[in-house]
């Protein structure tokens, strides 16, 4: 099992009031499994993400995450699971706006320390995946915001993660940009990763085979069906 998350909460203070983000949640994911996390705003799911990302740390309950129970870890090899075996794709596309797409995409294999000529194959994979192979000298002005988002995508791959985590990945795209991202996630899946795509529009959610919604902090539905 590739994530195993058992009766977990996460409860935060907002004023005189403790907000109770996450309210005991048991979830197991399975590696290779494509999973929509839904809800409004509101829900947890960005919460629920975070922990998941290794972003953040619940109040109480465990998270495995291949086999190793994450509280155990420390921040050393937090911030190597966050580099190598997670791929994060934002809403916002957080790339940096005066670096080109081929550095944007590179900065990952940077921080890994691996050598010159190994990142330049990497990055030039990773873009001819998501079909920005001619797109590798442009800024993020120069960019559409699909093509931004491309970026993004290449960015999370370059360092063959084991599980891409998408949170609202399609928020700032419109509809055709959006299906075609989601043509890129379901190729993202077909090679094997594990794909983890936070959003709250139906429409997007169906493209996930299994879709996991939650409700002030609890999972409410968790179903499984064809792809659309």
């Amino acid at each position: 099992m590739l994530i195993e998350i058992e009766n977990l909460t996460k409860h935060y203070k907002m004023g005189a009031e403790e907000v109770h983000a996450l309210d005991g949640i048991d979830l197991w994911i399975e590696r290779g499994e494509y999973v929509a996390i839904m809800g409004a705003s509101g829900s947890g799911k960005s919460t629920l993400m975070n922990i998941l990302g290794c972003l953040d740390v619940p109040t109480s309950g465990t998270y495995r995450l291949d086999g190793e129970l994450v509280s155990d870890l420390d921040d050393d090899r937090l911030a190597a699971i966050r580099n190598r075996q997670i791929g994060f794709v934002f809403q916002t596309f957080n790339l940096l706006p005066r670096s080109d797409a081929f550095h944007n995409v590179e900065l990952p294999l940077i921080y890994a320390g691996v050598p010159r000529p190994e990142r330049r194959r990497r990055v030039e994979e990773a873009l001819v995946a998501v079909g920005l192979s001619d797109r590798t000298k442009h800024r993020p002005n120069e960019l559409s915001g699909g093509q931004r988002q491309r970026v993004a995508i290449a960015r999370a791959l370059v360092n063959a993660p084991s599980i891409i985590l998408a949170d609202e990945p399609t928020g700032n795209l419109d509809s055709r940009t959006s299906a075609d991202i989601m043509v890129a996630f379901r190729k993202i899946h077909g090679g094997g990763n594990t794909v983890l795509l936070v959003t709250h529009e139906e429409d997007i959610a169906a493209h996930a085979d299994r879709r996991v919604r939650l409700k002030d902090g609890r999972i409410e539905s968790d179903t499984r069906g064809s792809a659309a």
